[in-house]
C-alpha cells in the first residue's frame, strides 16, 4: 500500500510518499480503508519532534514508534479480527488509530474495535475524519478540566481551530455562555455555533478588559499565565491546549507559583487515553443529535501530505485539514 513515512525529524520535506506493508489486523481490530484522514497539530510537532518531550516517547534521535503519522481516520472496514463485534466487512465508520500506533496517512490502517464508530449517513467521510483528535480534546478540555456547567461564562481563545470550533459547540451544548476569541476570517462561524461575544485577537485583547470567566480555555495561548489568572472568577479555572516548549513549561511549573494560595487554578491538557474510546461515543452521539459540526478549511491528496502539512503550520486554519486518498 502507499503510504506518508518519515525517518528523520525535521519540517515537511521529510515525509515521503512511498510503499510499505500492508497491516494485518489484529484480533480486536479492523483494518479500514481509508478515505479520509484528518491533520492535527500533534502530527507536525511529533514531525518536527518539538517539544522536545516528543522525543521522549518516539525516539530520541529519530522517529521509531510512529513512522507513520496520523491518529484521525474515515473509511470502509475491509476485514476485521476474530474478536470483533460490531462491525462487519463493508460498514463505513471514523475513529482514533493513536492506542494503535497511529498511521492513518496511509491506504490502510487498523484500528481497534473499541476505538471506533459507525460514519452516519448524513456526514461526508472527510466530515468524519475531522471529528476524533481534535473533538476528544476539546470535550476533555472543557468538560473535564474545566468543568463547565450550565449558565456558567466560558471564554475560549482561539475558537476559529479546529480544537476552538469543537470546544465552542461543546461549550453551549453543556449550557455555557462563550466568548469567542478567533480571526476576523473565522468570526462568522462563532457567531453560527451560538457564541455570545466574539472578539477579533487581532484588534482587541481579552486581557485588557474589566470582564471575567469561569473558565477559560487557550488553545495555543500566548499570553503570560498571570494576565489569564487575572481575567478568572473566583474559583475559575484556566486550561491550556497545546502551545510551543515556553507555553508548556510555564503551565507545567510556573502555573503552581503564580495559583498558590488561590481558590483559581490552571491545568495544561494532556489527553487520557483511558476515556478516549467513551469520548468517542460521547462525540458520536452529539454528531447524530446534530449538536457537533465539522468545518473543513482545505483538503490534500494523500500524496500532497507534505503541502499539507505546511499549510496547517502557517497557523489561522479555519477548523481542520484534511487528506483524502
Amino acid at each position: 500500500m502507499r503510504a506518508i513515512t518519515y525517518h528523520r525529524y525535521g519540517g515537511p520535506e521529510v515525509l515521503e510518499y512511498g510503499d510499505v506493508p500492508q497491516p494485518v489486523p489484529k484480533p480486536e481490530q479492523v483494518l479500514i480503508e481509508v478515505h479520509a484522514a484528518s491533520v492535527n497539530a500533534a502530527d507536525y510537532r511529533l514531525m518536527r519532534a518539538d517539544p522536545w518531550l516528543a522525543r521522549l516517547g518516539n525516539g530520541l534521535f529519530k522517529p521509531k514508534k510512529w513512522p507513520i503519522l496520523g491518529s484521525d481516520v474515515a473509511g470502509v472496514v475491509v476485514a476485521v479480527g476474530e474478536k470483533v463485534k460490531r462491525f462487519k466487512v463493508g460498514d463505513a465508520v471514523f475513529g482514533d488509530a493513536f492506542a494503535d500506533g497511529r498511521g492513518s496517512f496511509a491506504e490502510y490502517v487498523c484500528v481497534s474495535e473499541s476505538m471506533l464508530c459507525a460514519k452516519p449517513t448524513s456526514v461526508s467521510f472527510e466530515e468524519a475524519a475531522a471529528i476524533p483528535l481534535a473533538g476528544i480534546t476539546a470535550l476533555q478540555g472543557v468538560r473535564d478540566l474545566g468543568k463547565i456547567e450550565q449558565g456558567q461564562s466560558i471564554l475560549i481563545q482561539g475558537a476559529g481551530g479546529g480544537v476552538g470550533t469543537f470546544a465552542l459547540q461543546i461549550a453551549k451544548a453543556l449550557g455555557a455562555h462563550v466568548t469567542a476569541v478567533c480571526g476576523s476570517k473565522s468570526a462568522d462561524l462563532a457567531w453560527q455555533f451560538g457564541a455570545e461575544r466574539v472578539m477579533n485577537y487581532a484588534t482587541e485583547d481579552f486581557t485588557r478588559e474589566d470582564r471575567h470567566y469561569d473558565v477559560i480555555i487557550a488553545i495555543n495561548g500566548y499570553h503570560p499565565i498571570a494576565d489569564y489568572k487575572r481575567c478568572l472568577k473566583p474559583g475559575g479555572r484556566y486550561v491550556m491546549i497545546g502551545g510551543d516548549n515556553r507555553q508548556i513549561f510555564e503551565a507545567l511549573l510556573r502555573s503552581r507559583w503564580e495559583f498558590r494560595g488561590s481558590d483559581k487554578s490552571a491545568f495544561a491538557l494532556t489527553v487520557n487515553d483511558s476515556s478516549r474510546a467513551q469520548d468517542m461515543q460521547t462525540l458520536h452521539k452529539l454528531l447524530t443529535a446534530g449538536q457537533l459540526k465539522v468545518v473543513i478549511d482545505r483538503t490534500f491528496s494523500l500524496h500532497e501530505a507534505a503541502e499539507a502539512m505546511r499549510y496547517v503550520e502557517q497557523g489561522h486554519v479555519r477548523g481542520k485539514v484534511v487528506l483524502l486518498r
